[in-house]
């Protein structure tokens, strides 16, 4: 089979091999899927409200605590939102991977959601070391699970942290769901530089998100859009979270794409075919794509999803990520 050839026959959904096996380490996953992913009656409302309402646990780092979730059981799976956002994103996608047998780790980015506003630095860098905490707090001696390298999903600004987690900290991963993936510094000049920081100045903040999010959500939107919406833009208003989300937007991703040839996981890239942060979304998908790893991951294209495609089309992200994962562990 060539590269670039289809691989996953499902409704409207273009699933690609970006590069063929290589020999190796790679060999010992399997890089098809050759059947069709038909939506799993998984994952349902109840469930989903659930997973929405879920306690938060604490883990401390310095300067503040990081709020994380935790539902189901087996292999562990930790999902990172992205700037702006909170856990609640993955509020689709993760009882679906939970149904199917893995244990969901959902966490919020210091700054954001349940975790504090208390931290001095924010970035890719302070993201990927809160996301290993993350993971050691969870394969602790005394957490009485078995040790083993995890799969990190991180969204927007999220992957890129997933990315320097995976180098740097290589034996926690084995493998990574880039969704949306902000892990190289998009064109423009110092002129467009200082816009967006104008822009994303604490002073207006959340009337900043609240104009941009349906742009974010171009395409279909979930069921649930207009309160989610206005959720997150409640969220920033709370005293300190329009700081911490004004510091996550000045961070830059320079080092994270230093280190996508360095990435030697398996790796899926998901991109919603109408993200409005690329002039060219498939582009640039396929441009991570065959920089991870020199050309080692797999491309999920996801038609009628802007941003957020995990939330915008969990009828073809969730099962496709499962049965991804699921061959990966050998259990597909």
């Amino acid at each position: 089979m060539e590269a670039g050839e289809p691989l996953l026959a499902a409704r409207q959904l273009s699933f690609v091999a970006v590069a063929p096996a290589i020999p190796g380490r790679w060999s010992d996953w399997p890089l098809l899927i050759d059947r069709t992913v038909k939506s799993q009656d998984i994952g349902s409302m109840k469930n989903r409200d659930r997973h929405a309402l879920a306690v938060a646990r604490f883990v401390s780092r310095p300067g503040g605590r990081v709020a994380y979730d935790v539902v189901g059981e087996g292999p562990l799976v930790v999902l990172v939102p992205g700037m702006g956002d909170a856990r609640a994103t993955y509020r689709f996608l993760a009882p679906d991977l939970a149904s199917a047998g893995f244990r969901v780790a959902t966490m919020d980015l210091r700054g954001h959601g349940d975790s504090d506003t208390t931290f001095a630095r924010y970035g890719d860098g302070e993201t990927a070391l809160d996301v290993a905490a993350v993971i050691e707090t969870l394969q602790a001696p005394d957490a009485g699970v078995p040790t083993r390298p995890v799969v990190i999903v991180g969204s927007s600004t999220g992957a890129a942290a997933a990315v320097v987690v995976a180098v740097e900290r290589a034996p926690l991963v084995g493998a990574l769901v880039l969704v949306g993936p902000l892990v190289r510094d998009t064109p423009g000049g110092w002129l467009q530089r200082q816009l967006q920081q104008t822009a994303t100045a604490s002073w207006w903040a959340a009337a900043t998100w609240r104009a941009y999010l349906p742009a974010l959500y171009a395409g279909r939107k979930p069921a649930d859009y207009e309160a989610y919406c206005a959720q997150r833009v409640a969220h920033l208003r709370r005293p300190g979270y329009a700081r911490g989300f004004s510091r996550m937007a000045r961070s830059r991703h320079a080092s994270a794409a230093n280190l996508l040839p360095r990435v030697a996981v398996p790796t899926l890239v998901v991109m919603g075919e109408l993200d409005p942060n690329f002039a060219d979304p498939e582009v640039e998908a396929r441009g991570v794509a065959e920089q991870v790893g020199n050309g080692r991951a797999d491309l999920l294209l996801v038609p009628e999803a802007g941003h957020y495609p995990h939330a915008q089309r969990p009828d073809i992200v969730g099962p496709a990520v499962v049965a991804w994962l699921q061959q990966l562990n050998g259990r597909g």
